[in-house]
């Protein structure tokens, strides 16, 4: 699975017979809008407005001194797996006062790839919690920044209280082939989902 390089006039194969929606989610500065134009088969589309002062207010800059836009509404990208199915992939903004935004970003979706800091794992809590009250099935990518503290994806998994079944892997939302590979692992779980039997 790999993604076509980004162009402003990559059109939708006239084959394409299934599309699916998945969401890109996490707290603040987690990497989403890097993620998704990272795997983006098209120019993503972007809605990052330059952070004020008036932001700082309200955001949690810890952490993120560097960061200097945000999004404000959401990020699109493409991504095309064979000739009949397609992947639209939303990020949504990470900030709790876009929570409204992104929980109406979730219908029709499949399902959600959250994105996750090691320096601020509890902050993923809030977004899970609102992927679980929606039932909407997720997979986890601890976001690899760079001098980020590095603990074993068991301790993570006990640390989040994931379910066993949750997938949970490694990424770096700036790597295509790292940024796919979490991508299948939601892809898969949402295969193994629909072919689990029917409880009787």
């Amino acid at each position: 699975m790999g993604s076509a390089p980004a162009s402003d006039d990559v059109y939708l194969r006239p084959t394409v017979k299934t599309a699916v929606k998945l969401l890109v989610v996490g707290h603040f500065a987690v990497g989403k809008t890097t993620y998704v134009g990272t795997l983006s088969e098209i120019r993503p589309l972007r809605t990052e407005e330059v952070m004020t002062q008036a932001g700082a207010l309200v955001d949690d800059l810890a952490g993120t001194r560097d960061k200097t836009t945000t999004t404000v509404a959401m990020d699109f990208g493409r991504l095309t797996l064979n000739d009949s199915l397609v992947l639209y992939l939303f990020g949504a903004p990470g900030q709790q006062r876009f929570t409204r935004l992104w929980q109406d970003m979730t219908r029709g979706a499949l399902g959600a790839l959250v994105l996750a800091d090691t320096r601020r794992l509890s902050h993923s809590f809030d977004v899970m919690g609102v992927l679980e009250e929606l039932e909407l099935p997720y997979a986890v990518a601890v976001n690899d920044f760079d001098g980020a503290p590095v603990h074993g994806l068991d301790e993570v998994r006990e640390a989040l209280d994931l379910l066993d079944e949750t997938p949970l892997v490694r990424c770096d939302a700036r790597d295509p082939e790292s940024s796919t590979r979490a991508l299948i692992s939601l892809v898969e779980y949402l295969l193994s989902r629909e072919t689990e039997p029917e409880p009787a």
